[in-house]
């Protein structure tokens, strides 16, 4: 079965999007598994920025079916939002399907994401306030309302009426907040269903007959391994599962229709909002705030700074175990240019002395653990222009291959700059 997965294997923010944009050229589906509009892909092409949302994207080649899976909880505002953006800059959204048993985020989820997360004060766990967690919440009760809804306004009514009866009572007499009148909520929501049915088809059925007909279906997903509700640092994650795996129950596919997973690894560290990060380089450290600046990290949809700091592989091999990786793509190699030296971190040391090379499962240890390092010398010039492994400084090359020896898979792509053209293709 040709089915290639393109997974995070840090906080996300890897740049996964580059690669599956350079992965769907020979791609006939692109598919999105889970996630909402809490995390985006930024694509250069020609020089021309994407930031996309919720689209796949695969989207960019005319050739390609991108599917939003049924794992995907979907704004619809948003959605036709990112489809006006990139049909205004010229680029076709006609073969955008979505999956019409995909939930669907209601204001109700995201003013109870926008509360909770003011109640929590200190312990609040740093979520992009979108409706994300609360969606997959009313999921996971079976009171979610899903994008085939939309399409019987009576059954609609009915569930919005239901589900928001008691969101009104958590709103009122919870947090001492208005409640929403469902009234005004339906009207909108359906108001866009002439523009959304074209778009709602059977995600699964349309993913089998390209596996059956034997064309390359490629999966992408949001986030990254570490952010993973299951696998991820605990609480502090997403409330969906981007690890490979999600693939089969956001897509609606088996384990063997994968044959390859291609697991992203920034070629240095950084995670959004709150939990622990051992290689942290905090906020005035002149290193931290170089990579920061040099690698523009910041939020795609949020635009919050990014917490930097030196490559963990402690992380990357405990993603390589859980996702299966067949290999792995390094990106933003440049962004390390400056540095007189690099620091990668081999292995942690607890409190107590012992030392950790896996990642530890307790909360208590991952959130006290110091980092091991290993320092390599850096190269002190510019990359962006390398079109092959060999253009590179030997230091470079060095660095590369160790995260290759530690990984224990291959390196198959290195990116060198932003722009689609900027990738060294290592192996395939």
């Amino acid at each position: 079965m040709p089915g290639t997965v393109i997974v995070g294997t840090q906080w996300g923010d890897e740049g996964k999007g580059r690669f599956t944009d350079y992965l769907a050229e020979e791609s006939t589906l692109v598919v999105r598994y889970q996630g909402g509009h809490n995390a985006g892909h930024t694509i250069v092409v020609d020089g021309e920025v994407f930031k996309i949302q919720l689209v796949p994207s695969g989207v960019l080649y005319p050739h390609v079916t991108p599917i939003i899976g049924n794992g995907v909880v979907v704004d619809p505002a948003v959605l036709l939002a990112e489809i006006d953006m990139l049909e205004a800059k010229g680029v076709s959204t006609a073969n955008l399907r979505l999956s019409g048993n995909a939930h669907l985020i209601m204001p109700y989820h995201q003013e109870l994401d926008r509360v909770s997360e003011r109640y929590l004060g200190k312990n609040k766990l740093g979520t992009t306030k979108r409706g994300i967690g609360p969606a997959y919440a009313d999921k996971a009760m079976r009171v979610g309302i899903r994008v085939q809804d939309l399409l019987d306004p009576k059954i609609f009514r009915q569930k919005l009426d239901l589900a928001i009866r008691d969101k009104n009572l958590m709103l009122t007499k919870g947090y001492n907040r208005p409640g929403l009148d469902p009234q005004a909520i339906a009207a909108d929501y359906l108001a866009m269903v002439p523009r959304l049915e074209p778009l709602i088809d059977d995600s699964v059925h349309l993913i089998h007959s390209a596996l059956d007909r034997g064309e390359h279906v490629l999966f992408e997903g949001a986030q990254a391994t570490f952010l993973d509700l299951d696998q991820g640092t605990y609480p502090f994650v997403t409330s969906s599962n981007p690890v490979a795996g999600g693939v089969c129950t956001g897509a609606g596919v088996g384990p063997r229709a994968i044959e390859r997973v291609v697991g992203v690894v920034k070629a240095y560290t950084t995670r959004v909002g709150s939990g622990p990060f051992p290689s942290e380089l905090f906020e005035g450290d002149p290193v931290g705030d170089e990579l920061v600046a040099r690698g523009h990290e910041y939020g795609t949809n949020t635009g919050r700074r990014r917490r930097p700091g030196w490559l963990d592989m402690v992380m990357i091999r405990h993603a390589v175990r859980l996702n299966s990786c067949t290999d792995v793509a390094i990106t933003k190699l440049d962004v390390l240019a400056p540095f007189e030296e690099l620091k990668i971190c081999v292995a942690y040391e607890g409190d107590d002395g012992t030392r950790y090379d896996h990642v530890p499962y307790h909360q208590s240890v991952i959130h006290k653990v110091r980092p091991v390092y290993e320092t390599l010398p850096g190269w002190r010039g510019e990359i962006d222009d390398a079109k092959t492994l060999d253009d590179l400084p030997a230091e470079a090359r060095d660095y590369v291959r160790r995260i290759e020896e530690l990984a224990g898979v291959p390196v198959s792509f290195v990116g060198v700059g932003p722009a689609r053209d900027q990738t060294l293709v290592l192996s395939s």
